[in-house]
């Protein structure tokens, strides 16, 4: 997938792989001109013929794939159940494992604004990148804020567009899984054409992108997800066996393992019963949880008892086939459209006008599935008599004002969708040409950028849960669609209807269905579904607008060749506003989080400046020492001013080796997310208290006096959930921006060899980045356990992280916690980066070989200043060595291509505090993906088919308790969760 070109463009050819240098260019972490590849800066260069043998079809696959992110976890169509940046259906880059927002990505060198969904946008989305016209991607795997400004702490993507482009191409690829059960496949199609003129030209593309939705039940690694522990002295596994099925025990509605969710089960108050299999003999026979079995004729009759104190959880049920129409890769369509063109002036120093559009809507949606605790109130019309014993818990949210909750049914809802329909538009318009100066040129250009999405999920409604299950007999008249038949209480067949109804009869309340084992078990009236389980819609509007000048030319000349300057300067303006549904605004999405609107702006005025600086040339011992610097200041209209710089060396001691080192200063300004997000409300459950018997040995002195000093009593254990609220950080003082220094220091040989041997290129680049004052939030956890741990003196003056804590001073004295974005973290990445090419003629064709591989030596973070270094190279998801390898060969009109792609085993135990035996499993081994593909080129057309994933490898499993999983596997984006695929693509030319 890469070609390596250290000294020269090195363009890749169908018929040949010969290096060609271009007459001039701007490479990724430059402003200036030059006609080489020499750069003190590690740049890595994708090229269009190798994305298309390795069988990728869309640019954002080629971005994410492990050749260009080093092994470092992305955003991908697999996080479709879980919250990210950008929303659901959002891709996104992380160079060095660093994240995102730390990775800047530019389109024909000018920022790629961010895209997506709900309030935390503040990355660009992938998706919206065009594929047909793309002709090569250059990724610079080092700090250049001082060339680019904000962001580009990790790295820089530059996605380079064809241009010039004569006539017309028609291309078409078509991707198929073979091992996801006929789902999956990816098709894109599209048309790409230009026209010329004596003063002008006109190119473009269209393109649709269409990828079809993988299950959980299309792939077996996902259709049982256990705990995976493993008795290490018998190689057996030691997990939960399902007594209904004699099995181990399948979680898949968790994700994660263990427990899963309750479904098929009520709760009442503790009674005697029948016990159901899995409950010991020995065990009383008093229960709390039930399922239905209409078998049962003693004690709680039509019910065996499920669950009790000291009763494992696993005997309840936590499976039904619904579960597995969940998304593992969700679908997506995406079209674009990408225009370019210029036209001569010949005037204002024969300058050309020049433009670039972008539009691209991308449809996308996640399955997933929703279990509903449905709370019949103590006394309702709508509990059957066996069951009016009951007083279960205090009055919920579904609760009529303190009226306690009779029975609570734990239910298998079904399955829920949630949708987003992104709309993109950037537009640029510029002009360039030659500047007063011999030899200088000058550049200014407009952009403005517009993402518009709306985005739909679906939610039980709290008010209309709580009408629902009010219920009075129906008086005479009633609407029959508005009631409910069925067995009351007193023994009598009834009628009810929604209390509400009584009194206002236009309300058009549904009510809530009879307490019996259908409804347990999910079978529930569709008009009630319908009216309680409503799809709520929120929009999210991003725009930025950017104005960029630039001058760049020689200043004067050395005996080692001329001093190239460039001087910019460049005013950005960002707007967020994110408008969430009302119901979500106004607290009325059951079980799911508040969120108020995220709105805010934010605007920058920077000027900056580079200078290549040619010391000696053409010398013994000095074929070349080359002298960078680059400075840049900048000032935030959120907070303040910052300068930051970059010093880079080359030194050519000889034609064959090339030694090359940078030094540099990054920031990143707060996202406006992170500044300006709306409050968010979330839970944590009441174990997470930290007075939990405060007074119980070994307590630390310090959590035990302060707990104490709140009145807490002896013993005290919480009853209430921890709220938790999040917000951005201009709502509770200024945030500063990320600052970073990052070093690169490498080798380029490129031996002169016998002919017979080939040509033979290889770097190493060494590479230390260290983010300091990094922007996040703490975690409601921390903030929770450093607070209580605090001195008493800080403690009673609510001083450092105690000011985001409250508790009550009535009641349950429950906490509350605010948690919002702060500059708290720091970051460090260290590593090496290995690259290798060689090639060589070989009977009538030529042989190519590419070899890169990662190595990380430190991946670490540290929350406080006084916190300890968290050091996880090498565990799982952030993995110590990745590498991918292909070999080509290439004749007359043939070229076959074979690549692998290696991430190395990875161990968690220690990181997870395992250091003794025990049967968990937080290891993995190699993996591997093997590729294959052959080409055909014609004058006018080529055809393209290979597989990809040829072995399909198997996944590594490990066990629930650390990690996010899919299955048994990690949730990691280095793992193929699609499976062996085969692929075709064609074009044709006019």
């Amino acid at each position: 997938m890469m070609a390596f070109a250290p000294t020269a463009v090195m363009a890749q050819d169908q018929d040949e792989e010969e290096a060609t240098e271009v007459d001039e260019l701007v490479v990724v972490g430059s402003r200036i001109r030059r006609d080489t590849y020499n750069s003190p800066s590690p740049v890595q260069v994708v090229t269009r013929e190798e994305t298309v043998l390795a069988g990728y079809n869309s640019t954002t696959q080629v971005l994410q794939g492990t050749g260009v992110t080093g092994g470092s976890s992305q955003i991908n169509n697999a996080f479709g159940g879980f919250v990210t940046d950008g929303g659901p259906g959002a891709n996104t880059l992380s160079l060095r494992g660093l994240g995102p927002s730390r990775t800047l990505v530019l389109l024909n060198g000018r920022r790629v604004s961010p895209a997506g969904s709900r309030g935390s946008v503040g990355s660009a989305d992938l998706n919206v990148l065009p594929t047909a016209m793309i002709e090569r991607i250059e990724v610079l795997r080092d700090g250049a804020s001082s060339i680019y400004g904000s962001d580009a702490v990790a790295g820089v993507v530059n996605i380079i567009t064809r241009n010039n482009i004569e006539g017309i191409t028609f291309e078409g690829q078509y991707n198929f899984p073979t091992e996801a059960n006929g789902a999956g496949d990816q098709a894109r199609v599209s048309v790409v054409g230009g026209l010329s003129g004596d003063r002008w030209h006109i190119s473009g593309s269209a393109e649709y992108y269409n990828r079809e939705e993988i299950a959980l039940g299309d792939r077996d690694f996902t259709a049982c997800n256990t705990d995976y522990r493993l008795n290490r002295a018998t190689g057996q596994f030691s997990d939960f066996i399902d007594p209904l099925t004699n099995e181990r025990k399948c979680y898949p509605i968790t994700g994660t393992g263990s427990n899963g969710v309750t479904i098929n089960t009520i709760g009442t108050s503790s009674t005697f019963g029948a016990r159901a299999a899995g409950v010991p003999s020995t065990y009383a026979g008093t229960f709390n949880r039930w399922r239905p079995n209409s078998a049962v004729t003693t004690g709680l009759v039509g019910y065996e008892g499920v669950g009790a104190t000291g009763l494992n959880l696993n005997i309840r049920d936590t499976f039904e086939p619904r579960i597995l129409n969940r998304s593992l890769i969700s679908p997506a369509e995406v079209a674009t459209v990408f225009l370019e063109g210029a036209y001569d002036l010949n005037a204002l120093g024969n300058a050309e006008v020049y433009g670039e559009l972008l539009v691209n809507r991308r449809e996308s949606s996640q399955t997933g599935y929703r279990q509903l605790s449905l709370d019949y109130n103590r006394g309702s019309l709508l509990i059957p008599a066996n069951l009016q014993f009951s007083n279960f818990l205090a009055p919920q949210p579904t609760s009529q004002p303190g009226v306690n909750v009779g029975v609570r049914a734990f239910i298998g809802f079904g399955n829920d969708t949630s949708t987003q329909e992104n709309d993109f538009i950037k537009y640029t318009a510029g002009i360039r040409g030659d500047f007063l100066l011999p030899e200088w040129r000058y550049d200014l250009n407009v952009s403005y950028a517009r993402s518009d999405s709306t985005y739909t999920f679906e939610s039980f409604l709290t008010n209309r849960l709580r009408d629902s299950l009010n219920v009075v007999v129906a008086p005479v008249g009633t609407r029959a669609e508005l009631t409910r038949t069925g067995v009351l209480p007193t023994g009598l067949t009834g009628t009810v209807t929604c209390a509400v109804n009584v009194t206002n009869p236009s309300a058009n309340c549904i009510p809530a269905p009879f307490l019996t084992s259908q409804t347990v078990g999910g079978v529930l009236p569709e008009n009630w579904k319908n009216y309680v389980f409503q799809p709520v819609f929120g929009n999210t509007m991003y725009e930025e607008t950017t104005v960029t000048v630039g001058i760049d030319g020689p200043l004067f000349s050395l005996p080692a060749g001329q001093i190239m300057a460039f001087l910019g300067a460049e005013f950005r303006d960002a707007e967020i506003d994110d408008t969430p549904p009302l119901d979500s605004i106004n607290n009325n999405l059951l079980n799911l989080t508040t969120a108020l609107p995220t709105r805010g702006t934010d605007s920058v005025y920077e000027v900056f400046g580079e200078l290549e600086i040619p010391l000696l040339a053409n010398l013994p011992l000095a074929q070349e020492l080359t002298l960078n610097v680059s400075g840049r200041y900048t000032d935030y209209d959120s907070y303040g001013d910052d300068t930051t710089y970059k010093v880079g060396l080359v030194y050519t001691p000889f034609d064959w080796i090339s030694l090359r080192s940078t030094y540099g200063t990054s920031y990143r300004a707060p996202a406006l997310f992170e500044q300006f997000l709306g409050a968010t409300s979330g839970f944590l459950n009441q174990s997470s208290d930290p007075c939990n018997n405060y007074d119980a040995a070994g307590v630390f002195a310090n959590r035990a006096a302060n707990c104490a000093s709140e009145g807490l009593a002896p013993g005290f254990t919480a009853t209430q959930g921890i709220t938790v609220f999040s917000q951005g950080g201009a709502g509770t003082g200024a945030l500063a921006a990320e600052t970073s220094s990052n070093f690169t220091a490498g080798i380029i040989l490129q031996p002169s060899l016998p002919t017979f041997f080939g040509d033979l290129s290889i770097a190493v680049d060494y590479y230390e980045i260290e983010v300091n004052d990094g922007v996040s939030r703490v975690g409601s956890g921390a903030i929770l356990s450093r607070c209580y741990d605090s001195t008493a003196a800080d403690f009673a003056a609510d001083n450092g992280l105690c000011r985001l804590v409250e508790r009550s001073t009535t009641g349950s004295r429950a906490l509350t916690v605010r948690d919002s974005y702060t500059n708290v973290s720091t970051d460090i990445v260290e590593g090496i980066d290995y690259n290798a090419r060689w090639t060589r003629e070989l009977g009538p064709g030529s042989l190519l070989a590419n070899l890169s591989v990662t190595q990380f030596l430190t991946q670490a973070s540290q929350l406080f200043a006084d916190d300890p270094l968290d050091e996880f190279n090498g565990t799982i998801g952030a993995p110590e060595y990745t590498a991918t390898a292909d070999l080509s060969y290439a004749w007359d009109q043939f070229r076959v291509r074979y690549g692998v792609e290696w991430i190395a085993g990875q161990d968690s135990y220690e990181y997870v505090g395992l250091s003794g035996p025990s049967d968990y499993v937080f290891d993995t081994p190699d993996y591997y993906i093997h590729n294959m593909s052959v080409q055909y080129a014609a004058d006018e057309f080529t055809i393209t088919a290979g597989v990809r994933n040829l072995f399909d490898e198997d996944l590594p499993s490990i066990s629930q308790g650390a990690y996010n999983r899919i299955g048994n596997a990690p949730l990691y984006s280095g793992y193929d969760y699609v499976g062996r695929t085969g692929f075709i693509a064609l074009t044709k030319s006019f």
